[in-house]
């Protein structure tokens, strides 16, 4: 049984409040077509706000009243353009306005009672993806990695956390107008958020070994205060116990918000990045070979440690050519970086403009499309020697040495 709200229609009201309390739900507030729901719900804690999923009553304020209270919020579609204001809102709690009653209870009583993901239970690994602006190639480091880990057989989690510029769903074909990552985030803010429910809002891509979960950015940069400090942490907690590898794709800026704000509870633009970047277990931190891009990665490297502390972070130079760091390009960067920022070990990825574009061009991953990128070889390299543990990898380099011998003896 839950106490109900209701902000409908009329005659979707007075259709299901009786058959409602039939079922011994109990009717906490009955909110006019004319009155604000916002205000309605002073003083007022119901376990489920029944509304219309059109925008004019289903708006961001209305979520974020309704979240800051504990109320969940179950949309009443009677349409298609309501369906899709709430799926732009990332609301996924949506049922048909003219359901059958055993529809909606069964939706009502579904929520009621929610398993919270453990945030104890650590067993996947983090990466968050990170590098200084000017677009080094955080992205495409990210995805690459990503489906490198999917295809050696990992269940992987994609995750776009960038507050400024997401860009995961376009480059990968994907259709954001509901982004996962945000849906996430408000089940968190919940305490709704479960496997089960990461499982329905993720968006599947297809790898060769494996699929890669992915959990699209928000498509509008103005939906950043959604991504708060406290429901990213919560939702890449519920990330860990979902996949054994989570590679974040997060923002630029390090900068703490509290040093250009006087209000101490407003939102903070970078939360969502400071959040990743603290919650990881490695960091691969991304910088453009360029001597722009890596005065750019050196200033920032030292806030990087700062933030992480002792967090490992691994160094990715990427479009390494000898076009903007002359003959040697592999030695002027590796001592470019052990000379100003003490750097040592990076990893060095060619560019490899004629398949990153055409990887742009199809909506595909580099992995996809060019498969014998030499950038896609580095980042692969980078998967196998320095993240994925050496027991899974040993074996099946045994199991290739026997394979050979047994050629040899065969033939022989």
């Amino acid at each position: 049984m839950a106490d109900l709200a209701f902000a409908l229609d009329r005659d979707d009201e007075d259709r299901l409040v009786s058959a409602l309390v039939e079922r011994g739900h109990r009717v906490d507030a009955r909110i006019g077509r004319l009155t604000d729901p916002i205000a309605a719900l002073d003083g007022r804690r119901p376990d489920v706000l029944l509304v219309s999923a059109d925008a004019e009553r289903l708006t961001p304020s209305l979520l974020t009243a309704c979240d800051r209270r504990g109320i969940r919020v179950l949309a009443l579609a009677s349409d298609g353009a309501g369906r899709r204001n709430a799926a732009a809102l990332g609301l996924y709690d949506v049922v048909d306005a003219d359901a059958a009653i055993e529809v909606i209870d069964a939706a009502i009583r579904g929520g009621v009672q929610v398993e919270v993901a453990s945030a104890i239970d650590k067993n996947g690994t983090v990466l968050a993806v990170w590098g200084p602006a000017g677009a080094p190639g955080r992205t495409t480091v990210a995805i690459c990695l990503a489906t490198e880990l999917a295809a050696a057989g990992h269940a992987v989690a994609l995750v776009d956390a960038d507050t400024h510029s997401a860009s995961i769903a376009p480059i990968l074909g994907m259709l954001d107008e509901a982004p996962g990552f945000a849906a996430a985030c408000r089940l968190a803010g919940q305490d709704g958020l479960t496997t089960a429910e990461l499982e329905r809002i993720r968006q599947p891509y297809p790898v060769h070994g494996g699929t890669l979960n992915v959990l699209t950015g928000i498509p509008r940069a103005a939906r950043w205060p959604e991504l708060s400090t406290e429901r990213v942490s919560r939702t890449i907690a519920a990330c860990r116990d979902w996949a054994d590898y989570v590679v974040i794709d997060t923002g630029f800026s390090l900068e703490n918000d509290e040093e250009i704000s006087s209000d101490l509870f407003a939102p903070r633009r970078n939360a969502a990045t400071l959040a990743a970047v603290r919650s990881a277990d490695r960091i691969v931190a991304v910088a453009a070979a360029d001597p722009i891009g890596l005065a750019r990665y050196l200033r920032a490297y030292p806030d990087l440690v700062e933030v992480t502390e002792d967090r490992p972070i691994t160094t990715v130079v990427n479009k390494v050519r000898a076009g903007v760091a002359g003959l040697n390009p592999n030695g002027q960067v590796r001592a470019t970086l052990q000379r100003f920022g003490g750097i040592g070990d990076p990893v060095l990825v060619p560019a490899d403009d004629r398949g990153t574009d055409a990887a742009l061009l199809a909506g595909r991953a580099l992995r996809d499309v060019s498969p014998r990128s030499p950038a896609l070889a580095a980042i692969a390299r980078l998967a196998r020697d320095r993240i994925l543990p050496a027991a899974v990898i040993a074996p099946r380099r045994r199991a290739l040495r026997r394979s050979r011998i047994l050629a040899s003896v065969s033939t022989g």
